[in-house]
């Protein structure tokens, strides 16, 4: 590998370093910040799951009641609490009652009876929560991907450093094998014949 190919090796190894280093830092801070918000926003609503056998769990089918008896007695905090909540509890007790658009159709025909007006007012309600909570559900689990794609961007960009780390040796080993060695025995040699020489033709002459 020539020099000018090996410097524009490293200097894009060094720049998919930076770039997905700051990625990676990047989606760990939105994942936090989105479940740290959404934790925010959910313990605001004071919300906390019945006891595993009160009669507002026992009376659910049992793949509900199963469901709410995992978080029994805790705050609604998290995401996976607040998908919880909205299909295994309050989608049970939504089910038994009429849709938003039939409620509202029968308290507008009948806008003097209470109860029919009760019953629309519920179901609004019923539904609006339901559908805040699995918002929320949602963006918790958008978090929670945002912040496994940080871990993969971080994996990669300590990949990339190894890689950097590798060449930069490989270049300094290159660089040792090819300098020129100073081979200072032949020299030393070289110079040091010239008195052997002379004193053998000195020795010659005096015979």
């Amino acid at each position: 590998m020539t020099k000018a190919l090996r410097w524009r090796v490293l200097v894009l190894q060094a720049g998919l370093i930076v770039i997905l280093g700051c990625a990676a830092g990047f989606a760990l801070w939105a994942s936090s910040y989105v479940q740290s918000s959404v934790t925010t926003q959910l313990a605001a609503q004071d919300i906390t799951f019945p006891a595993a056998n009160s009669a507002e769990v026992t009376v659910l089918p049992a793949a509900d009641r199963t469901a709410m008896q995992l978080y029994a007695g805790q705050q609604l905090t998290t995401g996976p609490q607040a998908e919880v909540w909205a299909n295994n509890f309050m989608k049970v007790h939504l089910s038994a009652m009429p849709t938003y658009d039939a409620a509202a159709t029968t308290a507008r025909a009948n806008p003097t009876n209470a109860a029919d007006q009760a019953i629309w007012q519920t179901v609004f309600m019923g539904t609006t929560d339901r559908s805040m909570l699995l918002n929320a559900y949602g963006w918790w689990t958008l978090g929670t991907y945002t912040g496994f794609a940080g871990i993969g961007l971080a994996i990669a960009s300590f990949a990339v450093l190894l890689t950097f780390v590798f060449e930069l040796s490989r270049w300094r080993a290159d660089a040792r094998a090819t300098s020129p060695a100073s081979d200072l025995a032949p020299a030393f040699g070289a110079a040091g014949s010239a008195p052997a020489v002379g004193i053998a033709q000195m020795t010659k002459h005096d015979g």
